[in-house]
């Protein structure tokens, strides 16, 4: 398993910008496809953006398609999430996660090592 500290989170208002990050410690980073998660109050957490281990290959679901883009540096052991055009819907508590498996998931379960989250606040 991967140790991930997110980082990066605040409050902006709509069609504002924010970049976070997640520094990632323990074993060879460029093995591990990462991913973003976010939850909202009362909501399922759901998936936001994966990138695979060269960060060649990213996917990302359609509430957040050219606004958002993941990205990793391994030489930093890092991942980041910058996100444009921010809307109030995408107020959440934002996750980074890192996951052994080959592809690139969008499922929670398919994730190993998970972050302790950010928060992300958009007002109106």
């Amino acid at each position: 398993q991967v140790q991930l500290v997110e980082s990066g989170g605040g409050s902006v208002q709509a069609g504002g910008s924010l970049r976070l990050s997640c520094a990632a410690s323990g074993r060879i980073f460029s093995l591990y496809g990462m991913g973003w998660f976010r939850q909202a109050p009362g909501k399922e957490r759901e998936f936001v953006a994966a990138i695979d281990g060269s960060g060649r290959t990213t996917v990302y679901p359609d509430s957040v398609k050219g606004r958002f883009t993941i990205s990793r540096d391994n030489t930093k052991n890092t991942v980041y999430l910058q996100m444009n055009s921010l809307k109030p819907e995408d107020t959440a508590v934002y996750y980074c996660a890192a996951t052994g498996r080959r592809g690139l998931p969008d499922r929670q379960y398919e994730y190993d090592s998970w972050g302790q989250g950010t928060q992300v606040t958009v007002s109106a």
